[in-house]
């Protein structure tokens, strides 16, 4: 699948992916700089995408660390599939709502995400965020792209330090929530 039907899928889509364009790369370099991916052993990564953030997140992970990628659009399961066929990345076509049924056990470094919290269900929004501060180790790190600083407030609910960092350099330009 090329750029320009990943462009058709996202659009078609509006309220799952909950962005007008994928990630620049200096919102993904920015989202990644609050990380050291070189040290972590296992990353989850809400909201795959295009893929954009899970290849700056492969460009800097250890090789024998783990990264699991949640994607519920099919279109872009397979397409992400194709592009990063690595035996330590596992592209999951499910929910962000059931990451406790793929951790079984074990605890995640970093949780990166780009779900568009402001289109998601209360119920659905509480659980991922459950899920997610229940999946990281106790130094873990929640790092999410967003595009509304009133959403700190929101992650305030589940993390007791919540920091909001801002770029201009996306369209349009984004806030990073870096969330322990």
């Amino acid at each position: 699948m090329g750029k320009s039907d990943l462009l058709v899928e996202l659009y078609s889509n509006i309220n799952t992916t909950g962005a007008l364009t994928f990630s620049s790369k200096a919102l993904v370099n920015k989202m990644l700089s609050y990380t050291d991916l070189s040290q972590a052993q296992l990353v989850v990564e809400l909201g795959g995408g295009d893929g954009s953030i899970t290849q700056g997140i492969i460009d800097r992970l250890a090789l024998d660390a783990e990264l699991l990628v949640f994607e519920i659009n099919p279109s872009f399961c397979e397409a992400m599939k194709k592009q990063f066929p690595q035996k330590n990345v596992k592209i999951i076509c499910d929910s962000a709502e059931n990451l406790d049924a793929y951790l079984h056990g074990r605890k995640a470094d970093y949780v990166l995400s780009s779900l568009p919290f402001s289109l998601i269900s209360k119920e659905a929004t509480d659980q991922i965020l459950r899920h997610s501060k229940n999946a990281l180790t106790p130094r873990g790190k929640f790092i999410q792209i967003c595009y509304s600083y009133l959403l700190k407030k929101l992650f305030l609910k589940y993390f007791s330090k919540v920091e909001a960092k801002f770029t201009l350099k996306n369209l349009p330009p984004a806030f990073v929530m870096i969330c322990q």
